[in-house]
């Protein structure tokens, strides 16, 4: 019995001299190995290299800025030679004194050719004259046409009466008779209120305007395709330009 009891504490003293002897070992959890992490990457951040200052490049020449000569071709379907040919001065004379570019008609290909040159001071010019033509080509009066090489906030748009809504027949007639009215009063009034040009070719509509009024026009003309009768359209148009005119 006696040694029995003895025999006990002596293991116990063995067993705690060992852990005396061996170093104790901290296990980090996970959390703060995350805050470290994200504490050093706020630092490193912080201790980043200072903004640097901006490059200054010497202001480019024109001649630098141009580059090569540019080309516009504007293709010119048949049923308007003819005006081309009666108005071609009026064209020709606002591209070449006022934009300096170089303009010809292509007999072979039937498209109007514009090209820069050495005189040509802005470079934006070349597509004001190639708009300038196309509007004039779509159907446009040329002094209508002109205001794109006076204005920059002006804008072409062409829709067709069949992307509204796809009619057939005499059903697409009677579209195209609502936009134009009785003696084109319906279009007319149109462009009076919006402050734009419509022209009607067909089954195509083309828009020349600012963009609002753009698109004033163009809900107009959808909802008179759509069948709505024109004295609604004309007291909404009313409406929505009368809104416009107090914002400005």
């Amino acid at each position: 019995m006696d040694t029995g009891t003895d025999a006990v504490p002596t293991v116990s003293s063995t067993s705690d001299s060992k852990a005396d002897s061996e170093p104790f070992t901290k296990v980090k959890s996970k959390k703060t190995q995350k805050r470290k992490r994200g504490q050093d990457g706020v630092d490193m951040d912080t201790e980043g290299p200072a903004a640097s200052k901006r490059p200054q490049f010497p202001p480019i020449s024109g001649d630098k800025l141009k580059g090569s000569d540019e080309m516009r071709k504007i293709p010119v379907p048949a049923h308007r030679y003819t005006p081309l040919k009666e108005n071609w001065l009026k064209i020709f004379t606002p591209i070449v004194e006022n934009l300096q570019l170089q303009v010809r008609f292509n007999l072979k290909t039937r498209n109007v050719e514009i090209k820069t040159c050495k005189e040509t001071q802005d470079i934006s010019s070349l597509t004001k004259a190639a708009d300038f033509v196309k509007a004039f080509i779509l159907g446009f009066q040329v002094e209508d046409a002109l205001a794109l090489i006076r204005l920059d906030e002006l804008f072409l748009e062409s829709f067709d009466v069949t992307d509204v809504k796809p009619l057939k027949g005499d059903h697409l007639s009677r579209a195209i008779g609502r936009i134009a009215g009785k003696g084109g009063k319906t279009k007319f009034t149109i462009e009076n209120v919006t402050k734009t040009r419509i022209v009607l070719a067909d089954t195509k509509v083309h828009i020349l305007g600012s963009f609002q009024n753009i698109k004033m026009a163009r809900t107009a003309i959808c909802n008179l395709i759509l069948g709505s009768p024109p004295s609604k359209v004309y007291g909404n148009i009313r409406v929505v330009a009368s809104r416009a005119a107090e914002r400005f």
